[in-house]
């Protein structure tokens, strides 16, 4: 009886330390400045990536594809598109897209 005391508390400790890693572990945000949506290029818009891991370190990816490896942690925007970006210690942010500021006359209709 009491190893399987023993056994129920080792197990227990192994969740715990397993519960505190995850809740300790930082996922990867890309940040907007200016802070609005839609993010629009005429706003000079300046993405940021936030994360754990070595400062440079940043994979930059557009429209789903690897567009810039290990460079800075932030820059201005120059093209439309959905910016994703990923620190190795923390993973890929959830994408952001930046708009050229055309949208279509669907957008622009006003509904009565």
């Amino acid at each position: 009886m009491a190893r399987d005391t023993r056994m129920a508390g080792k197990v227990a400790l192994l969740l715990w330390a397993q519960t505190l890693g995850l809740a300790g572990a930082q996922s990867t945000q890309l940040l907007v400045e200016p802070p609005w949506t839609p993010a629009v290029l005429w706003d000079r818009v300046t993405l940021t990536c936030q994360g754990s891991g070595t400062d440079g370190a940043t994979t930059w990816y557009k429209d789903g594809r690897l567009w810039g490896q290990e460079g800075p942690n932030n820059f201005t925007v120059t093209e439309s598109g959905t910016y994703t970006c990923g620190r190795l210690s923390s993973g890929l942010s959830q994408p952001v897209m930046v708009s050229n500021g055309e949208w279509g006359h669907e957008m622009l209709r006003v509904v009565p």
